[in-house]
């Protein structure tokens, strides 16, 4: 009697769908809790814009400011030593204009603190109609 018997030898299967399902579920979900964020460059080349002139503006209130600092009120130069000062000369060229249309003309070099002091000045003095002046791009 032959009690051992020969086994034959299979041979081994490697199946690779299970693997294949369980990277595609961490790949799903890697992607999902992902924060994906974008560094931004600042390329920043103002003022231009390309629109339409108004036909006209009344009760405008033209302000310039230099790439220096000065700053002039309907083509007469100014000084700007305080917003609350400011506001009382933008108060006493406005008149009896209830609300008059501000018109900022920013030198390209002029400090974003100089703007932003203007209108700190028109808020001061009340009025909330601001537009910044631009020029076209020339093509």
């Amino acid at each position: 009697m032959n009690f051992r018997q020969r086994r034959r030898r299979e041979e081994p299967e490697i199946n690779f769908i299970p693997l294949i399902d369980v990277l595609l579920v961490i790949l799903i979900f890697l992607m999902a809790t992902t924060t994906y964020s974008r560094f931004a460059e600042l390329k920043i080349n103002l003022p231009s814009a390309d629109a339409e002139k108004v036909a006209e503006q009344p009760q405008a209130i033209n302000i310039a400011v230099s790439a220096t600092g000065q700053y002039s009120v309907n083509n007469e130069v100014v000084a700007f030593d305080t917003p609350e000062n400011f506001a009382a000369q933008l108060r006493q060229v406005a008149g009896d204009q209830a609300d008059p249309l501000i018109i900022i003309n920013a030198d390209a070099q002029a400090t974003h603190q100089s703007v932003v002091n203007l209108m700190e000045a028109a808020r001061l003095a009340g009025y909330a109609k601001l537009t910044f002046a631009t020029q076209t791009q020339d093509k």
